[in-house]
């Protein structure tokens, strides 16, 4: 990062500022409002300015700036129209150790005042560094709309009884989750009418009410790989979770996402690595929850498809464990959509079968003259191990040779990569190229659609077809 981000206590801090026109008045401003006691040096000053020294809130001298004008203060701004005598109060400061910002001169700045959303005591600073104050000021006006005036009023009231909670709850988890149900009750709306006084009794009410809360587990959905699609629910479930226990199959954008003082807890099942068996899984969640423990369980695609939450569930049931399962967009739906693959579509698929491609414990294989049907599409998750398996037992199934397949490494990541053949060429293409997991089998006449209606990543001998949208289309 080009400049470290930090919020500074300026109450009763002398901070000089060179220049008394329009410039310099933004600046003495903002500084007033920080409580700095302000110096201010120039040979002509603005109304404003007289008036603040009238008030005893900034202390004028006429004249030139002087280097020893520097000691002992915090701070200083240069912001005149004169280039030359910015870059000698710019020499000064930096011969004396003081921070310096030079007015709409980067190289000359040691730090930057940046776009300030004020909802005091929440505060929010955006920057750019300069590169692209039109894109922080749009960035600004849309955070503007989505923050209520009612969270400067929120975050006065919690921080008066801040004291108070950490009496009755010594427990950090157990503070966070009284917090939580404060932010999501009626002390919310009654500040969003302004009643401060019914506010308060309120939050004082739900302080002496509290009961130590239970654990719980959120079996979770994070979808095949891309940010974007979670689900509003599940993003809350993570940023409310005090452990994550999650799959290799999650991305490290999804956990990015999760609350950063939260612990992450990885039990994946992945060939050629440390796996965890489903039993210490099992166990583990149990454990947590029985500590009082918010648990997110984070698993790849959706926990009810392949995802052996139903299975998870089960074990909670005896102890009493409150749970809630989240879906999530299937690797089947995600990642043939990124493909430009339709699972369905009424030329080519009247249907479509999920299938694992691990055998049950049994040693029972699925019902392959059903998926040898025609004009149906087959995905095959967990695949690429019996790939040339798979491919043999539908050819006697009496799926047709030249049937469209599609393997889908990586579906909907930016490393997204799509491979098509017929079936005849299913494990020679795995193997030729390389594939490793995760990755999706697609069988079937839709497959034939994925080269007119490709629009995300790679196909095997093709270009990148697209990009990601941009953030914001104009700027």
């Amino acid at each position: 990062m080009q400049y470290f981000p930090m919020f500074a206590d300026l109450h009763g801090k002398p901070v000089l500022l060179v220049g008394g026109g329009h410039v310099a008045l933004r600046k003495a401003r903002s500084l007033l409002s920080a409580g700095a006691l302000l110096q201010v040096v120039s040979h002509e000053f603005l109304d404003d300015f007289l008036q603040w020294q009238a008030q005893g809130k900034a202390q004028l001298v006429q004249g030139d700036f002087h280097d020893e004008q520097l000691d002992h203060v915090w701070l200083v701004i240069a912001a005149t129209d004169d280039d030359a005598l910015n870059a000698r109060v710019h020499q000064a400061a930096l011969a004396r150790k003081v921070w310096i910002n030079t007015v709409d001169q980067q190289d000359k700045c040691e730090f930057i005042f940046p776009s300030i959303i004020d909802r005091s005591p929440i505060q929010i600073a955006i920057s750019s560094g300069g590169a692209a104050p039109v894109l922080v000021r749009r960035l600004r006006e849309q955070l503007e709309a989505l923050l209520p005036q009612y969270l400067g009023p929120l975050a006065r009231l919690v921080g008066k009884y801040r004291q108070k909670v950490q009496e009755k709850l010594d427990n950090f988890a157990e503070r966070r989750q009284f917090y939580e149900k404060v932010f999501n009750s009626n002390v919310v709306s009654l500040l969003q009418r302004e009643q401060h006084d019914d506010a308060e009794t309120a939050l004082q009410a739900q302080l002496d009410a509290h009961q130590p809360s239970h654990g719980e587990v959120f079996i979770v959905g994070a979808g095949p790989g891309d940010p974007e699609l979670l689900t509003l629910k599940a993003l809350q479930l993570m940023q409310q979770a005090d452990v994550v226990v999650y799959d290799y199959l999650v991305s490290q954008p999804i956990l990015d996402l999760v609350r950063r003082d939260a612990e992450l807890i990885c039990v994946g099942k992945k060939a050629g690595a440390h796996s965890v068996a489903q039993e210490d899984t099992n166990a583990l969640l149990i454990k947590l929850a029985l500590d009082g423990k918010k648990v997110c369980r984070l698993k790849g695609g959706d926990p009810f498809i392949f995802g052996r939450g139903a299975e998870e569930i089960e074990v909670l049931l005896p102890h009493n464990i409150q749970f809630q399962v989240v879906p999530g967009i299937t690797a089947a739906a995600g990642c043939a959509a990124y493909a430009g693959i339709p699972l369905t579509h009424r030329d080519h698929a009247q249907a479509v079968q999920f299938v694992t491609g691990h055998c049950q414990k049994d040693g029972k294989e699925p019902d392959w003259q059903s998926l040898g049907r025609p004009n149906q599409t087959l995905v095959i998750y967990m695949g690429l191990m019996k790939s040339a398996h798979i491919q043999q037992r539908l050819l006697d199934a009496g799926r047709a040779a030249d049937t469209p397949v599609a393997i889908l490494e990586n579906g909907t990541r930016p490393e997204q990569r799509v491979i098509t053949g017929t079936l005849e060429q299913l494990a020679q293409l795995i193997e030729s190229q390389q594939v490793q997991s995760p990755a999706l089998l697609v069988i079937g006449e839709v497959v034939s659609l994925q080269a007119k209606l490709a629009w995300y990543g790679q196909t095997a001998n093709t270009h990148n077809r697209s990009t990601r949208p941009a953030l914001l289309e104009q700027i």
